[in-house]
C-alpha cells in the first residue's frame, strides 16, 4: 500500500509543553511529562538564521548553515495557572493568588503540537523553547462581545546535541506517533549517527563529482 502524504496543513491542535527539569553534565535535558495547554488559537514561527556562502576559486566554495532555531508567537485563549507557575516562574501563594515577581526565572521547555492535514495529522516538537510574559488586555463590554486572547512570544533554540525540532511524517511508526504526547521523542544515537553518515557520504560524492 502506498504511503499517504500530506498536501496541506491547517488546524493547530493538541498543544503540549514539557518542562526541562534538569541538564546532565553533557548537556542532555530531562523532560517532564508533556502537559496539555488548552485553547490553542494560532502558532506563527519563523526560522532564524540564513545560509552564508563562502567564496573561493571564483565561485561558491562552501555554504555555511546558520540554523539559529525559530522565533514567533503562540496565541491561546488563556494562559493556565500550571503553565504560569511551571514555565513563567509565577508563584501561587497560600491564599490561591497568582503572584508575579520581578526576579522570577522562566524555565525552558519542549513544545509539542500538531496540524490537521488532509491525510496525516503531522505532530511536531520544538525541543528547547523559552517564552516571555504575555501582555494583559481587556475592554469594556459593548453590544457585541469580543474574546480577548493571550499571546506568548516564543524562542526555540537548539539543544547542545544540535537538535532543534522534529515532526512525524508518513514513515513514522505507529507506536511513536501514538505516544507523541506521552513523552518527548528523542531520536536514538544510531539514527542521528546514520543521518550524519549519509549526509557526509553525499557531501563526499558531490565533492568527487566536482573534482
Amino acid at each position: 500500500m502506498a504511503l499517504q502524504k500530506n498536501k496541506v496543513k491547517f488546524g493547530l491542535n493538541k498543544v503540549h509543553y514539557a518542562k526541562i527539569t534538569a541538564w546532565s553534565d553533557d548537556g542532555v535535558p530531562t523532560f517532564a511529562t508533556p502537559v496539555r495547554l488548552p485553547g490553542a488559537v494560532s502558532l506563527s514561527i519563523d526560522a532564524n538564521g540564513e545560509n552564508e556562502n563562502f567564496y573561493a576559486d571564483n565561485g561558491v566554495y562552501y555554504v555555511i548553515n546558520n540554523n539559529a532555531g525559530y522565533e514567533g508567537d503562540l496565541e491561546v485563549a488563556l494562559i493556565t495557572t500550571d503553565f504560569a507557575t511551571a514555565i513563567l516562574g509565577e508563584q501561587l501563594d497560600s491564599k490561591g493568588v497568582l503572584v508575579e515577581r520581578n526576579d522570577a526565572e522562566t524555565s525552558q521547555f519542549a513544545l509539542l503540537f500538531e496540524f490537521n492535514g488532509d491525510k496525516n495529522h503531522i505532530r511536531h516538537v520544538l525541543y528547547c523553547c523559552s517564552a516571555s510574559r504575555p501582555s494583559t488586555e481587556s475592554s469594556t463590554t459593548e453590544e457585541s462581545t469580543e474574546v480577548k486572547t493571550e499571546t506568548l512570544s516564543l524562542k526555540a533554540t537548539a539543544l547542545p546535541s544540535g537538535l532543534v525540532k522534529g515532526k512525524t511524517c508518513e514513515n513514522t511508526d505507529e507506536a511513536t506517533y501514538n505516544n507523541w504526547y506521552g513523552a518527548v521523542y528523542i531520536p536514538t544515537a544510531a539514527t542521528t549517527n546514520s543521518t550524519r553518515s549519509a549526509s557526509a557520504a553525499k557531501s563526499a560524492a558531490a565533492s568527487t563529482t566536482t573534482d
